[in-house]
């Protein structure tokens, strides 16, 4: 099996079995990451700390851990060249769920006064 079938294989996984999302599922660190890089999208201004935790708040109820990991990350990686990025630029489940992703977030986005970024 090539790499790329596998990590498609990894990214459609958790898609597979239909799971209730709970809020208290995020992993701490896993809110972290999220909070600070959405911060950092927006110029480190101290007001996201709290902007960003209600979006990704938002996003836990809506999505189970293991979706969040698998749908932000197809839809981070759109954007890369050359043959790796192929996997998330060409295979219609990864636009899928890159799409998917991305509504979710400029939902929790709107409701928590997040503008989209520069």
């Amino acid at each position: 099996m090539t790499l790329s079938r596998l990590l498609l294989l990894f990214l459609l996984l958790p898609l597979a079995a239909p799971q209730v999302a709970r809020a208290d599922d995020f992993p701490t660190s896993g809110r972290v990451e999220y909070v600070l890089e959405c911060m950092y999208r927006h110029d480190g201004k101290q007001e996201y700390l709290y902007k960003c935790s209600c979006v990704v708040d938002r996003i836990a109820k809506t999505l189970p851990y293991d979706d969040f990991v698998a749908m932000s990350m197809a839809s981070r990686n759109r954007s890369l060249s050359g043959e790796r990025g192929a996997l998330f630029r060409d295979a219609a489940p990864v636009k899928d769920m890159a799409g998917k992703f991305r509504d979710i977030e400029a939902g929790a986005n709107k409701a928590c006064a997040v503008p989209q970024p520069k």
